[in-house]
């Protein structure tokens, strides 16, 4: 099979970008679309072209590098999977491919379809970490957790930090990521001594970062390839209020970002 790209070209952040249409060579359908990606680079090189950047690492669906917006949606067409997981079978012989790079002010482009994401670091170190000590791993069996406490943990951790969600909200907000990685903390013993001063300090360095409102359209959880809940958003703002009416600082006590 043979398809038409219409990718997003951008020599680098401070240039115009415009959409450029190119036709791959031969296909296999079962190929990845990163594996595609990588033929039509190949293809490009051989003619004396500049390849197309797109980010990718681990190709499993475990590291949310492979962050692209594909015929509007991103990550493409399916649900709970990311860029890397979504194989050309999805789509049709001849079909129109646009490929573009996540479109948020707070995830500028650096070139082509690679964006920079450190706001979402930033926010992670303003208050995603614990300071108690939780020994060897025998250790884990000492303090109990609630079954439902463990799993709802265990749901929140699994986001990738791949920033769909911001591609997809309205408003990019970034209320989703932010949800997940304070409740996988909090919904755990060893997460509650920065519990509010946590909540407190991400969604304070979201808001610096410049991330939108959130409006609870839904369109984060539709595009998450983890598919992350937005009741995650709710246990957020009751743990936000909380730590408004607590007084707590602007930054946690350690790890906070400058």
């Amino acid at each position: 099979m043979k398809v038409n790209l219409k990718v997003w070209r951008q020599k680098n952040p401070t240039s115009n970008g415009e959409f450029r249409t190119y036709t791959t060579p031969e296909l296999n359908p079962n190929m990845s679309f990163l594996e595609m990606l990588d033929v039509v680079n190949e293809d490009l090189a051989n003619k004396g072209e500049e390849p197309i950047a797109f980010d990718h690492d681990c190709r499993e669906g475990i590291c949310g590098t492979c962050s692209l917006v594909i015929n509007g949606k991103p990550h493409g067409p399916h649900r709970g999977v990311a860029t890397c997981q979504t194989y050309l079978r999805s789509f049709q012989d001849g079909d129109e491919i646009v490929v573009e790079p996540w479109r948020a002010r707070p995830f500028p482009i650096i070139k082509d379809l690679v964006c920079d994401r450190k706001a979402f670091d930033r926010i992670q170190h303003a208050g995603g970490f614990i300071s108690v000590r939780t020994g060897a791993a025998p250790d884990a069996n000492s303090i109990p957790v609630p079954k439902e406490n463990a799993d709802l943990a265990m749901d929140a951790a699994q986001c990738i930090g791949c920033g769909a969600c911001v591609a997809a909200c309205k408003n990019a907000s970034a209320m989703l990521f932010v949800a997940a990685k304070v409740s996988h903390l909090g919904l755990l013993p060893q997460g509650q001594p920065e519990r509010y001063r946590r909540v407190k300090a991400m969604v304070d360095q979201m808001d610096h970062e410049g991330f939108g409102a959130c409006t609870v359209t839904g369109s984060c959880e539709a595009v998450c390839p983890k598919e992350i809940s937005l009741d995650f958003i709710a246990r957020l703002n009751r743990d936000y209020a909380i730590a408004l009416l607590k007084g707590e600082p602007k930054k946690a006590a350690a790890g906070g970002a400058g």
